[in-house]
Order: structure tokens, then sequence, then C-alpha cells
């Protein structure tokens, strides 16, 4: 069976995670390379084997010769970008945030559904090793009624990034997207949130700590924390720690990647890093592992035809709790979750 053959757009700071990570994935490859700055474009082609070299997405799309598109540029861009691949009817994984706003994010799920195109949000998180094991775990932990999410940290994300100290709204967008995806991956849907965000650092234009309070549609409660202003003992990011009881149990991940998991007086811990690759590097490994199940995860749905895991239309769904607690934050009062309450 043929590789499947892609193409990818956008070759700024993270796109060397994917294009490592194509390397990794069975049955696909990337063919071409496309970028406005067209240095960038040459030197990711150069640095991965890639032929193809492009400015132009719909030039590259032309060629007839892809079967995905893989969109690593920022978000602002996605709802062109989107578009112009469901012209040529070629499928799209799409870096995340989604969309800037909500209707835009749903604007482009619903036109993906229109075209009958494949389409998945590349919301990686769910996909580290330590969150698959976790949420294995947890599976025999009973109706959940508890959970805390926790990303604490003072790592000098604006470094490789310095966008992100322009945002206006960033932890939230930028890294909130994560933890709350992973709410709703491990307990289920969200009925209603109340959000707190605060701006430590005054040399960026956006909150870098959020804190948001979460009523699940089970009547479980979650609290999930997000901080790039916590100086701790131990600097673990970008580790997510989280704990989780249920009925019959509880299971927490801890730093180092310790799962412990109690059942009745039964206490099991064991380790479960991510795994590493050759060209894994500290202190991302754990991101740059989840890159490669992802995309492994998407060749594997479009050869068998099935939805992603990740699919436009339950991202829109993380979105909402995204926008959300902004619009809690900024009212001071709970938002109530429209995918739930179809308002």
């Amino acid at each position: 069976m043929a590789d499947l053959c892609g193409g990818l757009v956008g070759c700024g700071f993270f796109a060397p995670n994917h294009l490592h990570a194509w390397r990794e994935v069975e049955d696909a490859k990337i063919v071409a390379v496309c970028d406005l700055d067209k240095a960038k474009a040459q030197a990711c082609a150069r640095q991965f084997g890639v032929e193809g070299v492009y400015t132009d997405v719909e030039e590259m799309l032309n060629t007839g010769s892809l079967d995905f598109v893989d969109i690593v540029a920022g978000p602002a861009a996605h709802r062109t970008l989107v578009q112009i691949a469901l012209r040529q009817e070629v499928p799209v994984i799409c870096q995340k945030p989604l969309a800037p706003s909500l209707p835009e994010a749903r604007a482009i799920v619903d036109a993906c559904r229109d075209a009958e195109v494949p389409f998945m949000v590349h919301e990686n998180f769910r996909w580290q090793t330590p969150m698959r094991a976790l949420k294995e775990a947890a599976e025999d932990l009973g109706t959940l009624f508890f959970g805390r999410i926790s990303f604490r940290s003072a790592y000098d994300v604006y470094a490789d990034q310095p966008y992100l100290a322009e945002d206006r709204r960033f932890i939230l967008y930028d890294l909130g997207v994560h933890l709350l995806d992973l709410a709703r991956f491990f307990m289920g849907e969200v009925e209603q949130l109340s959000c707190k965000t605060q701006r430590i650092n005054p040399n960026i234009n956006g909150e870098d700590v959020a804190t948001v309070l979460l009523k699940m549609e089970s009547d479980a409660t979650c609290v999930v924390e997000a901080s790039y202003a916590s100086k701790l003992e131990h600097e673990l990011f970008p580790q997510t720690l989280v704990h989780l009881e249920g009925a019959e149990g509880s299971a927490t991940l801890g730093s180092g990647y310790g799962l412990t998991v109690v059942q009745g007086s039964r206490v099991d811990h064991r380790v479960v890093a991510p795994r590493a690759f050759s060209w894994s590097s500290s202190p991302i490994g754990v991101i740059q592992d989840s890159v490669v199940a992802i995309q492994q995860h998407w060749v594997e749905c479009l050869r068998e035809g099935r939805e992603p895991e990740t699919s436009g239309p339950d991202n829109v769904k993380t979105l909402e709790l995204v926008f959300g607690s902004y619009a809690s934050a900024e009212t001071g009062t709970p938002y109530e979750v429209e995918e739930v309450h179809g308002s």
C-alpha cells in the first residue's frame, strides 16, 4: 500500500515537530512544504528532505499529488487555508486553536461537513502517552466525581515565541485549550463554568494565570489551573499534573510521569513516561511524543474512513470552553455551555 502524501503549511516555530513526527508515522510522508516566507520553506525542505517548496498554498494543492494537508500556520489564517483545501477536496489536519472566535470555528467545521472532506484538529495533549495511560486507569475508578488538571510553571515561553507576550488573550487561548480538552477527555461534557484570570507578568499584554471551575454534565466538578507565573521548587514544564477521583478509587498523574492508582487498600505506583525518539529534545519530549501519536491517528482514520477522536465537531466543544472562560472572567458570572443547553 502506497504511503499517503501530505503537504505542510506554515514553517514556523512548531513545524519541525510535525515534520520529525511525520517521519515516525507509518503509511504517510510529507512531500511538500509551504510558507509565505520562502526562506523558511526552503530551510524546512532542506532539513527534512522534502522536494516540493511553495509560497502559495493553492499552487501546492493544484498539483493534485496530495492526500492531505497539515496546517501549522497561525489560527488567524486557518479559515482561509481550510477553504482553499476544500476547493481541492483535500483532507485537512489543522493545529489548535482552531480559530480566533467560536463563530469562525463553527464556520470551518460546517464547511468541512458540507464538503464531506475529512477534517481533524491537532489537539495533542490528550495524545500524550501519560494521558492515555491515565485514561485507561480511570476506567476502573467507577463514576468520576472530581478532577483537577494543573499546569503551573515559570518557564520562559516568550523567548522562542515572543508573539505570546503581545497577545491580548494568552494562557487560556494558547494553553488552556489543551487543559480544557483534557477535562472533557477524562470527565465528559461541561454544563457550566466559572473562570478567574490574572496578569502577573507586567511585560505581557494578556493573562498568564487562569483558574476555571467546571460543572460537568454528570454533576461532577473539575478544577483547571493554568499558570506561567508560578515559581516552584522544581520546574516541571511542560508536564501537566492530573488527579481524578471516582466512586471506586482515585488516580493521580504526578511529576516525572508517576501514576498512582488507589482502589480500596490497594495502591499501585508506576511510571508512564513518554516515548523517546532520536530527535526528542528536553524538556518537550512529552509534547513531541503526542505529535507522533495524533498524526498516526489521523492517518489511520483516513485509511479506515472513520471520524477522528479530535474531530472538528468535538474540538468546537473544547473551544467553546475557552471563549466561555473569557466571558466568565470578563463578566464575573458563570457561563452556561451552549453545546449542552442548545441555546
